[in-house]
């Protein structure tokens, strides 16, 4: 893999886990204040599209969805997934 392609990966991921880790924010912020919610499956879309790290970091900051047992068993489910697909192409498989 050319290594210019390495950088844009990696400020890919990093902006998508930013936006999770301020989203997890911003839906906890709007459940404490009895707010419109930002739906579930917006969360989980962003995990799944590279910013699981983001989201898992906002759950333990904010201490937001934990209790959720989607959330506790999906999130790290995505980031295993996400990191053994990160070693099969860093492998060329």
């Amino acid at each position: 893999m050319p290594p210019g392609l390495v950088v844009w990966i990696m400020i890919y991921l990093v902006a998508a886990s930013l936006f999770g880790f301020i989203l997890m924010g911003a839906d906890k912020k709007k459940a404490v204040q009895h707010k419109w919610r930002i739906p579930e499956k917006s969360l989980f879309l962003i995990a799944l599209a590279g910013g699981s790290v983001g989201v898992l970091l906002g759950m333990v900051v904010f201490r937001h969805k934990t209790k959720h047992l989607s959330f506790l068993l999906g999130i790290p489910m995505i980031i295993a997934a996400q990191i053994c697909a990160a070693v099969l192409v860093y492998r060329g498989l």
